[in-house]
């Protein structure tokens, strides 16, 4: 649940570090998406979510502590644990299971 709040957090840093405010689902497809084939692959995907991670990693040692974390407190969280999260949340978007999300996936919750 922790590494999930953490998600959030670094989801909210990137849409202000990214500049102008993201405004539909589309918006936020069409930054994610490097390749510009009109859909998010996972290391897409890694990379966006995974900006935000870095940039709260003020000691940069690959581990959120708590005193780096929104609120001050929780246990810490390890890039790799972030990143199993963010994979998982990922395939659970990924409804057709083809590896990449689409606008209709990306805007869609986990299931």
């Amino acid at each position: 649940m922790r590494i999930l709040a953490t998600t959030l957090a670094c989801l909210s840093l990137l849409s202000m570090a990214a500049g102008a405010q993201v405004q539909q689902t589309g918006d936020y497809l069409s930054r994610m998406d490097v390749s510009g084939d009109g859909k998010v692959s996972l290391a897409e995907y890694l990379e966006w979510m995974g900006y935000a991670f870095t940039r709260m990693d003020r000691d940069g040692d690959g581990v959120l502590s708590p005193a780096e974390q929104p609120g001050g407190r929780g246990k810490p969280i390890t890039r790799a644990a972030h990143r199993a999260q963010l994979t998982e949340r990922f395939r659970k978007q990924d409804a057709n299971g083809d590896g990449t999300l689409s606008v209709k996936e990306l805007a869609a919750p986990p299931r």
